[in-house]
């Protein structure tokens, strides 16, 4: 680890994390790695207590089970998503579904990291620590620096992408991503650059986050782009590249 990224990772010891799991020992010790890092960590065992919890107090980040009992993970992501207050809180998934329709689902509803069990504590640490900092990290420095393009505005000072006008709503993960691609805007970029630049995770991490988690991301991006989203452009069989007609300021 970088001596950078280790500074990042201490100041990170004030984050507020809420781990929602239903099997009390698992969460005993997410929860207890967590703490060792001296992180603040709340447990909820199931959908209505992470959501009331959540809305109390929006924590830092949250580690989800899918299974469990009432609301499943996959409504409480939705949920989450779908409310301003913590549409931007990264969710580390963390289940037993290991199908590759699951994966899928996850990334599509807005998780930032998808973990199947049985994991390994050092690693759920490792991408917590990576999540947190690409959250609270801008993807390059500021220094008031404005893309555009067509309609497009996006902020690097106060880190806020608009279209037309109105703000996007991205998430961490889908700004960082949007600003990797338009920093290298007309060059293909391939879906393991775009993991080592937009989700900013030691090689450690990056190298076992399937790439199918840039093109979930990538689809949501669109989405939000509108009639705009075929500005991101797919490169068969390698990844993505950014092109529209009007030039950067």
């Amino acid at each position: 680890m970088t001596e950078l990224a280790a500074r990042d990772d201490r100041s990170q010891a004030s984050a507020r994390v809420l781990v929602v799991e239903d099997e009390p020992d698992i969460a005993a010790l997410v929860a207890y790695q967590l703490a060792r890092e001296g992180m603040r960590v709340e447990t909820a065992a199931d959908g209505r207590a992470a959501l009331a919890a959540a809305n109390r107090e929006v924590p830092d980040l949250i580690v989800l089970d899918l299974m469990l009992p009432g609301i499943s993970g996959y409504d409480i992501l939705s949920a989450l998503r779908g409310q301003r207050a913590t549409r931007d809180v990264p969710v580390i998934v963390l289940t037993a579904r290991r199908e590759e329709e699951d994966r899928i689902r996850g990334l599509e509803l807005g998780a930032d990291d998808y973990m199947t069990k049985p994991f390994s504590p050092r690693e759920l640490v490792l991408r917590v620590h990576a999540v947190l900092r690409r959250a609270r990290q801008p993807a390059v420095a500021a220094g008031g620096r404005l893309f555009q393009a067509g309609g497009l505005t996006v902020d690097l000072g106060a880190r806020v992408a608009a279209l037309d006008g109105r703000e996007l709503g991205l998430t961490p993960t889908e700004y960082r991503l949007l600003v990797a691609l338009l920093e290298r805007r007309g060059r293909a970029l391939s879906r393991e650059q775009l993991l080592a630049q937009a989700w900013d995770m030691d090689s450690e991490v990056a190298g076992r986050l399937h790439t199918r988690a840039v093109d979930m991301h990538v689809r949501r991006l669109r989405a939000k782009l509108g009639a705009h989203g075929s500005w991101i452009e797919t490169v068969r069989g390698f990844g993505y590249r950014f092109r529209s007609p009007e030039p950067e300021v």
